[in-house]
């Protein structure tokens, strides 16, 4: 990847100017993650963590970054805290930056060891009106904080103050992070267009006697083949009626010719998250009421996908989800009475219970309110969304036989613009032909 750190400058720089707006200044202490054991002396793949990785786009474990926020542009200072050059570690663990490198690769005024944290996090601290820092994210960082609180108190006879103030920067790093840069745009549109692919991969391969986590697997190598680095969320590869569970994960039924296949699947580029569902019949074929249900829902995303444009309430769009499918069951015959009484019921909530979709960044469920000053949030450009309603139908009493075991979803990623929006994954099969055309073998 062609590394240009002014992206992640100017970020740090806006995160500063917010710390001096709120407070008059003070300092923000930001870590990553840290590694994971899975199990004996075994770690899970490594992956930073999120506010830290938007402001350092630095890749490594046991890393920090601290910027201080003096009363003017010109008395601030953005550093990082990382490991040390390691010849030994590296022969067995890979490539460290070191300080030096990763000061001038990554765009900090400063970097320094990750051992000398401690001490110079609490001399910086002091005088500082307010402390940025995450809070009850990480035990070892939250004990980091208290320590350095703890430690600058007790200079307090020396002459120096401790911060009035400790505030948790996710607040501010979430409402920075729900507008996308164009570096972001850049690299969710790969990540979108990486597992768009992916999808039609399944759809050419998967075949009646595979089992699930086959076609995992064609999702997992094309993934992997054009470059992303992991998935972004484990697949859902659900067949049959394992599609009517929402977060279905055990992948290894056996599929059946008769059977609609629920794919929800994306992966993760350079930390960006893509989030695509796709329903297709296993056989290559839907039946009568397989397609009634698919052209229901599909009718149901194109209508929520028209009305998310800047200006928009960011519930509007699943109001709109909630009134199409609540009058395409009642036309199939699955809810009975007018329109606005199964809506007040909530009696379509049998076949349609979760929201129409979520922020998309970073995370698959990125961070950002839904909801400011108890009013729904308001669209702007430059924010990714998903749209991703669905029909979920179990066996019961009053459910005809013929609609038995029927899930369909279907979700695309969606940039608000300031035309209106654009749809980051129309790439992948989504009407009827199309999607039949994508199963032909």
């Amino acid at each position: 990847m062609n590394y240009n750190h002014q992206h992640y400058r100017a970020r740090r720089a806006q995160l500063i100017s917010e710390m001096r707006r709120q407070t008059g200044g003070g300092i923000a202490a930001i870590p990553t993650s840290p590694e994971a054991v899975r199990n004996a002396d075994t770690h899970y793949p490594y992956r930073p963590d999120s506010h830290f990785y938007y402001l350092s786009g630095f890749p490594e474990p046991e890393a920090v970054a601290v910027l201080l926020a003096g009363h003017d542009e010109g008395d601030s200072k953005q550093i990082l805290f990382c490991r040390d050059k390691n010849a030994e570690r590296e022969i067995w663990d890979g490539f460290r930056y070191g300080p030096d490198a990763a000061r001038e690769i990554f765009g900090f005024d400063e970097a320094y060891p990750i051992a000398e944290l401690s001490a110079k996090l609490a001399d910086w601290t002091c005088d500082r009106p307010a402390l940025y820092t995450p809070l009850g994210l990480y035990p070892a960082w939250d004990d980091t904080i208290t320590k350095t609180l703890n430690e600058v108190r007790n200079r307090v006879r020396t002459g120096v103050a401790a911060p009035e103030a400790v505030v948790d920067a996710r607040t501010q790093l979430s409402a920075m992070r729900l507008v996308k840069d164009p570096h972001e745009l850049k690299l969710i549109r790969r990540a979108a267009e990486i597992s768009s692919g992916a999808h039609r991969r399944a759809m050419a391969r998967a075949r009646p006697g595979w089992h699930e986590y086959q076609v995992e697997a064609e999702l997992t190598h094309e993934f992997l083949r054009l470059g992303a680095q992991a998935v972004a969320y484990p697949s859902i590869v659900a067949s049959g009626p394992n599609a009517c569970v929402l977060h279905y994960r055990e992948n290894n039924r056996q599929m059946q010719g008769n059977d609609l296949l629920l794919i929800d699947a994306g992966c993760e580029f350079h930390g960006y998250a893509s989030d695509i569902t796709r329903t297709f019949p296993v056989g290559g074929k839907f039946s009568g009421p397989q397609k009634a249900v698919y052209e229901l829902v599909l009718a149901a995303q194109l209508a929520c996908i028209d009305v998310v444009k800047p200006g928009r309430a960011f519930h509007d769009y699943h109001h709109v989800a909630e009134r199409v499918l609540a009058q395409g069951l009642i036309d199939l015959s699955l809810c009975q009475g007018s329109l606005d009484a199964v809506l007040e019921s909530g009696a379509y909530k049998q076949f349609y219970m979760h929201r129409a979709g979520h922020w998309l960044g970073l995370d698959v469920h990125d961070v950002g309110l839904y909801r400011v000053h108890g009013e729904s949030h308001r669209l702007e450009p430059g924010m990714v969304l998903t749209v991703e309603p669905g029909c979920y139908i179990r066996p019961g009493e009053k459910v005809p036989e013929e609609f038995w075991d029927l899930g369909v979803r279907i979700e695309d990623d969606v940039l608000v613009t300031a035309e209106g929006n654009e749809n980051l994954t129309a790439g992948t099969p989504k009407t009827v032909a199309e999607v039949e055309a994508a199963c032909e073998r």
